[in-house]
């Protein structure tokens, strides 16, 4: 079996988790994680309006966008 190298995040990461100690502890961590990654989200989204990457038109198109997978029996 190969051996899986972490990187600097997550071995962060696995420090942080040893002090979580219940598991409302883990929710507010699992919430700070997520508040975290929607502002970035967020941030992206307002850059590609301002330089007119995402427009009204383009996410008007976003409705009828179709990515499923075909059920293949």
């Amino acid at each position: 079996m190969e051996a899986t190298t972490l990187n600097e995040a997550q071995l962060e990461m696995l420090k942080l988790m040893s002090v979580i100690k219940t598991p409302e502890e883990l929710a507010e961590l699992k919430q700070a994680i997520s508040d975290h990654f929607a502002h970035k989200a967020a941030k992206e989204i307002d850059r590609m309006w301002a330089d007119g990457r995402l427009t009204e038109e383009r996410v008007e198109s976003f409705r009828h966008l179709h990515e499923r997978t075909p059920y293949r029996p």
